[in-house]
C-alpha cells in the first residue's frame, strides 16, 4: 500500500524507533503496480523483492493469526513468496494482486499448521524473535487475540493490520461479506471487553 511514513526515535542510543504511517493513499495505479509486479516476479528477482518488502508484514500477521507460532509464521512468509514466483495464469489487467498474495498466504498457513498439529498445543511461552523489544505489548495483544476464534482473528488481522476491506476479506475467506462483518463486530466487542475498554464509569 502506498504510504508516506515518519520515524520517531530517541537518537542513536535509543532502543526503540516507532514507525508511524501517515495518511494512506489508495490509488488505482497502486493496484496496477502490484499486479504488474506479480506478473513479473516469476522472471524477475527485483519484482519479487519489491513484493516481499511491501507485503511481508501483512503475510506474517495473517500467518500468525492462524499458526500462533513465530517460527511457523516466518516459514509461511518464505513459502508464500516462493509460490508467488511460481504463480501462473495471473492476468495483471483483471487480477486482484493483494487478494492473491493474502489468499496464497492463508492457504500456506493452513497447510503448515495442519502439518504441525502433533506439536504441543498448550505452549505458554512463545518466541517473538525481534519483537522482544516490545514483548510486553506483544504478549498483551496475543493474550487478547487468544479469546477470539481462529476465523475472528483472521478477520481482525486482515482488516486492522493488512487494511483490507470487508469485501476483500470475504473474497479471500470465501464467505459472505455480511458474515465477515458480523465476525469482526463480535470480535471487536470481545476484545474491548477483555481489554476493559468502556468498563470504567
Amino acid at each position: 500500500m502506498i504510504t508516506e511514513t515518519e520515524y520517531y526515535t530517541g537518537g542513536e542510543e535509543a532502543i526503540l524507533s516507532i514507525f508511524v504511517p501517515k495518511e494512506t493513499v489508495v490509488l488505482e495505479t497502486e493496484k496496477d503496480y502490484i499486479n504488474d509486479l506479480i506478473a513479473g516476479c516469476s522472471s524477475s528477482k527485483e519484482c519479487l523483492s519489491e513484493l516481499y518488502v511491501m507485503f511481508k508484514s501483512s503475510v506474517f500477521a495473517l500467518a500468525y493469526s492462524i499458526t500462533s507460532d513465530y517460527h511457523l509464521s516466518e516459514d509461511c512468509v518464505a513459502e508464500t513468496f516462493i509460490r508467488l514466483a511460481q504463480l501462473k495464469r495471473f492476468d495483471p489487467k483483471k487480477g486482484d494482486g493483494k487478494g492473491v498474495i493474502l489468499t496464497v498466504a492463508r492457504n500456506v498457513a493452513m497447510e503448515i499448521r495442519r502439518s504441525h498439529q502433533n506439536l504441543q498445543q498448550d505452549a505458554v511461552i512463545r518466541n517473538y524473535g525481534e519483537a522482544d523489544k516490545i514483548v510486553e505489548n506483544s504478549l498483551f495483544v496475543d493474550h487478547l487475540l487468544s479469546f477470539l476464534t481462529e476465523k475472528q482473528r483472521q478477520v481482525v488481522v486482515l482488516h486492522c493490520c493488512s487494511g483490507l476491506t470487508f469485501k476483500e476479506i470475504a473474497k479471500i475467506m470465501k464467505r459472505p461479506e455480511t458474515t465477515v462483518k458480523s465476525r469482526y463486530k463480535k470480535a471487536m466487542a470481545i476484545l474491548q471487553e477483555k481489554a476493559g475498554v468502556g468498563n470504567e464509569k
